[in-house]
């Protein structure tokens, strides 16, 4: 009679929002080969303005840098499949200012707290704040639209488009 519902799948991902509060620029413009050149997969790169990065849709936290917590690995409901590296060349660091909310397996939803970060450490040490997402599977998403060239509002602006 159909007074239960089953549940329902998940609902397809459609869209990342801005993880951290900031100018969002193309990933062509991130200040390192590796990122500009797209050799870890197509993204977005926000500026921050802020210090706590936030999961930029639901998913499955599928890595965290050991030791050095500077980047956080996430698969998505639609198989795509992120990286949120924090800084460049922050890997150094050690981890010395960063901590890290998540640990692997976790299951997060939009805007939930991934990690928070030192921006004046980072910058006192002598290297760049830019975040960076990367889909590093993007070639699996040819269709997928990333978003730059605005001040993105955490949790609020769309920063790609499945």
């Amino acid at each position: 009679m159909g007074f239960f519902k089953r549940k329902t799948k998940e609902e397809p991902v459609k869209s990342l929002k801005a993880f951290v509060s900031g100018k969002v620029i193309p990933i062509t413009e991130v200040n390192d080969q590796v990122f500009s050149s797209k050799a870890l997969g197509e993204g977005v790169a926000i500026q921050p303005t802020a210090q706590i990065i936030t999961a930029p849709c639901d998913g499955v936290i599928s890595m965290i840098a050991e030791d050095s917590n500077h980047a956080i690995g996430m698969t998505l409901g639609n198989g795509a499949e992120l990286l949120l590296h924090i800084g460049l060349d922050t890997v150094s660091l050690n981890g010395e200012g960063f901590r890290v909310f998540v640990k692997e397996k976790d299951k997060v939803k939009q805007g939930d707290r991934l990690m928070e970060f030192d921006k004046g450490l980072i910058e006192a040490k002598g290297f760049e704040t830019t975040c960076i997402l990367v889909v590093t599977n993007s070639d699996d998403y040819p269709e997928t639209e990333y978003l730059s060239g605005m001040e993105a509002v955490q949790n609020e602006t769309e920063v790609c488009r499945f």
